[in-house]
């Protein structure tokens, strides 16, 4: 493999350099757009094989390596076709040695290749999260910009069926803790599309968290989409469903399980905003807290535990930024907080469902309390219409700034 590199930095790598510069970069300043006009229906395992064969054909210093992504077309079919087509010098076969192949994935990226690698699951990343941390997110800072590592560490992500608690948790909260990290959940067609091939031309190592359940799910994808220049901005959610009642937040395929529950909940006369969060960090503060000074109510769907998790960060978001505009508490729905079970019943009780989702949806609205209400206006809007725990919790903060503020002239 070192032989491989050095023969691509003597030759293909300056073409990849000016490869990169002519096509389009990563939109990441792109506003987000919603791609409505479905011209056919394609996989999320074909959307992330185009967008692997479209970038190592634009790109020569694109490789991919990992075990099984060559002679078995890979795990889970996602680079099929392409050591026919571009040969065992960019789509190498490597050993089951995580820690091995992902130091000599970061070592190429030091030196102007684009590496790619595929984890068959991203449980088998803790082999080699030394290199993901220590060798790739800091080397840009420690180095001050002289170094770049422009690599995607990818593969399935999460719960899968039956496989025991060894291979079966989510790793967006662990990888998204990290600075010098970008992460990317893709959900859809389009978001697995845009957001790898923004991956790929991204020149910071981005962590990207498939799913192996939605690998065979089909999603409707415009012609826009299916273009070879698409790419989708890092750091920008998408709405994947209007609403003015309540927000709620999710990323890969607890998407899904949102729109269900938003369905279910429209025959109620509840109107619920669905936010695909899409990137996981950067984190789009921006969108979450714009819709939930519409919406006034927040719940947070993720399939991780829930302590130090996504939906904790969010959460903490709106408490900063738009805790006056909030009706309700807001909710919280992850996985439980124990190991995944083996058993198939026991697994969907470890995991978020659409019922888990109604919920909490529901609970807020319990008592007369939290009824609906009609949006304040800006000149009752900072108490009138918070409920007695929100109130409650602005009046504590108020009286322990005060406390202080006090403390502090009295020792002056």
């Amino acid at each position: 493999m070192l032989g491989v590199a050095r023969r691509r930095l003597g030759s293909g790598c300056v073409l990849g350099q000016l490869a990169q510069a002519l096509r389009p970069a990563a939109a990441a300043a792109a506003p987000a757009r919603n791609y409505s006009a479905a011209a056919k229906e394609i996989t999320v395992r074909e959307a992330l094989n185009t967008a692997l064969d479209e970038e190592m054909s634009a790109d020569p210093s694109v490789f991919l390596m990992g075990e099984e992504v060559g002679e078995y077309q890979g795990a889970y079919k996602i680079s099929k076709g392409l050591l026919d087509k571009y040969g065992p010098d960019r789509v190498l076969d490597t050993p089951i040695t995580e820690a091995g192949f992902t130091g000599i994935g970061v070592g190429a990226a030091y030196h102007g290749l684009r590496p790619i690698v595929e984890f068959m699951t991203f449980n088998f990343s803790m082999q080699a999260i030394d290199h993901i941390i220590n060798s790739a997110a800091k080397s840009n800072y420690m180095s001050a910009g002289q170094i770049s590592v422009p690599i995607v560490f990818r593969g399935p992500n999460g719960a899968a069926a039956g496989v025991g608690a060894q291979h079966s948790q989510c790793y967006a909260a662990w990888y998204a803790h990290v600075p010098g990290l970008k992460v990317l959940t893709p959900y859809s067609a389009e978001d697995a599309r845009g957001l790898l091939k923004a991956a790929i031309r991204d020149p910071d190592p981005v962590v990207f968290l498939e799913n192996e359940l939605l690998y065979g799910e089909s999603f409707p994808v415009s012609d826009e989409v299916l273009d070879s220049s698409f790419c989708l901005p890092i750091g920008k959610a998408k709405i994947e469903r209007q609403g003015k009642d309540v927000t709620i937040t999710a990323f890969s395929k607890m998407v899904g399980y949102a729109l269900q529950a938003a369905d279910i909940l429209a025959k109620e006369g509840i109107s619920a905003e669905v936010i695909n969060l899409r990137s996981i960090r950067p984190l789009d503060r921006a969108a979450i807290n714009a819709s939930v000074r519409k919406t006034n109510r927040l719940v947070t769907v993720e399939e991780g535990f829930p302590q130090h998790g996504i939906g904790a960060e969010i959460c903490m978001s709106v408490v900063e930024d738009s805790f006056e505009y909030l009706d309700a508490p807001v909710e919280r729905i992850a996985g439980a907080d124990v190991p995944m079970p083996y058993a198939a019943n026991l697994e969907r009780m470890a995991v978020p469902q659409v019922s888990m989702t109604l919920s909490g949806l529901r609970s807020g609205f319990a008592t007369e309390q939290y009824q609906w209400r009609q949006r304040p206006n800006s000149q009752t809007l900072p108490f009138l219409n918070l409920p007695f725990r929100c109130l409650l919790s602005r009046e504590m903060c108020r009286i322990m700034l005060l406390s202080a503020h006090f403390r502090s002239n009295s020792t002056s």
